[in-house]
């Protein structure tokens, strides 16, 4: 059987997974972006030329990858996410189309590695104060975006695919295809986390505070806020600039919000207001070693 070239892999790659999505709603053209973006990062950073056979791929070569990622000066998980970039190219659902092909593909022999990415740690007050400082002087598009962020815990992609039917308003609607119910009146967010749609399929159905209605209607709604990429990159040189590091400022308000359900309203809500499970939200949205009961005895709640 014939071996290809890592660059006619990434070629048929891009397109059986186009195949792939069309019959079952997966891989996500970001997740192939990603595949391909990392498989390229790996052979750059281990020597390898993309004319290459696909056998280069040796364990000393990704070995060497990550080795290369550390002395530049990558985190362990960022050095590990090229590598699980590059398992994707050699994902089990490719293997019947590259036999198909008539291509020997070996399978990926990956070296011992441990990285573990970090708990979350809830922000000092002293942060949480320049938070609530920054928020209160936003306005327009920046304000909607922030708002749906720390309000509501929703990834900027997601506030990015709001539709008007997100929001309601009636028992009829959202809550009863949930089985609830919700009382006459009042706004809620209803909508699927993107993330979630093709695995769980939770949604999540989270009600509006009024204010925040009565200012979303005074800019006209959807119609009257045009909330791009840009958006989110300008909060996000804003949220560095008040202290947050990295390049994804605007998560740590996802965080913010997650971390404060969970403290004040329990897991539970947690999870509801996310679209995560109880599991993930302990360990990358709340901090749950930090305790915020005082001067309790259990006894006495007996």
């Amino acid at each position: 059987m014939y071996k290809p070239t890592i660059e006619q892999l990434l070629k048929t790659y891009k397109t059986i997974a186009s195949m792939e999505r069309m019959k079952t709603g997966r891989p996500g053209a970001e997740t192939v972006a990603n595949a391909v973006r990392g498989t390229r990062s790996v052979c750059a950073a281990a020597g390898i030329g993309l004319d290459a056979t696909v056998d280069s791929l040796t364990r000393k070569a990704i070995d060497a990858a990550l080795v290369e990622f550390l002395r530049r000066g990558l985190s362990r998980l960022s050095a590990w996410s090229y590598v699980c970039q590059l398992r994707a190219v050699f994902a089990r659902w490719c293997r019947p189309y590259y036999i198909d092909a008539g291509w020997d593909i070996p399978a990926l022999d990956i070296p011992p590695f441990r990285a573990v990415a970090p708990r979350y740690a809830r922000p000092s007050s002293e942060m949480l104060a320049r938070v609530k400082r920054w928020y209160g002087r936003l306005s327009g598009e920046h304000w909607f975006a922030a708002t749906m962020m720390l309000e509501f815990a929703m990834r900027n992609g997601d506030v990015l695919r709001l539709r008007n039917e997100n929001f309601t308003t009636s028992r009829t609607s959202a809550a009863s295809r949930r089985g609830g119910s919700a009382p006459e009146g009042r706004h809620y967010l209803f909508y699927v986390p993107h993330k979630t749609s093709l695995t769980s399929g939770r949604s999540v159905f989270w009600p509006i505070h009024d204010s925040i209605w009565r200012k979303f209607e005074d800019y006209g709604g959807l119609a009257g806020l045009d909330v791009t990429d840009e958006t989110f990159d300008e909060l996000n040189r804003e949220l560095r600039a008040i202290g947050f590091v990295g390049s994804k400022g605007c998560y740590e308000l996802r965080k913010i919000c997650i971390d404060h359900v969970y403290q004040n309203f329990g897991a539970e809500a947690a999870s509801s207001i996310s679209g995560d499970d109880i599991k993930t939200i302990t360990r990358f949205y709340a901090d749950p070693s930090a305790v915020n009961v005082e001067n309790v005895r259990i006894v006495d709640l007996l």
